[in-house]
């Protein structure tokens, strides 16, 4: 079963924590809050007719590597914009305000930062699941065997990680999807 820890497990937390500067558990804490929000807001697009869309994306990053000095931030905030639309901003705030562990840091410029940094990682890993875990593209969802693209992010935020950000904290902002 896939769930938000396997994604996790491929996250360079301490290559991320040096990239920005800050303690590691800073930018734990910050990925930890990002990945369910980014991860909820491909189901929240995915449901409200964003699937082909998605599949594309997917397609495109399947293989692709999730080392950090092979992300291409561009494209994460790309994906960024078009996953949360016009509720980057208060997504940012959301996160932020879950990942805030205290001791005065800024998580949300933390967040602004992390966010171009794993959504190119998410894709690639949701990619890499969608296809089997083969470097080809990913099928469509009526060609895959092993399950549909909803059941695959359904599948991630199943996890009690996934239910508390998303449900709570993020569901009012991406419940309709993006805007």
């Amino acid at each position: 079963m896939t769930d938000l820890s396997g994604l996790m497990d491929h996250i360079p937390i301490s290559d991320i924590a040096r990239k920005l500067g800050v303690d590691e558990s800073v930018a734990r804490a910050a990925v930890d809050a990002a990945v369910p929000a980014i991860v909820g807001g491909l189901a929240a697009n995915a449901k409200s007719g964003g699937e082909k869309s998605l599949e594309s994306a997917l397609s495109k990053h399947a293989g692709r590597s999730t080392k950090l000095a092979d992300i291409d931030e561009e494209d994460g905030k790309k994906i960024v914009k078009n996953v949360f639309g016009t509720k980057t901003d208060d997504v940012v705030a959301a996160v932020s305000k879950k990942a805030d562990t205290g001791g005065g840091i800024d998580f949300n410029a933390i967040v602004q930062q992390v966010l171009p940094i794993i959504a190119p990682i998410v894709l690639a890993y949701l990619a890499n699941q969608f296809s089997g875990g083969k470097s080809t593209p990913a099928p469509k969802a009526e060609e895959q065997s092993g399950g549909d693209l909803g059941s695959l992010i359904g599948g991630l935020l199943g996890s009690q990680q996934g239910q508390d950000l998303v449900g709570g904290l993020l569901g009012g902002l991406l419940g309709g999807g993006r805007k």
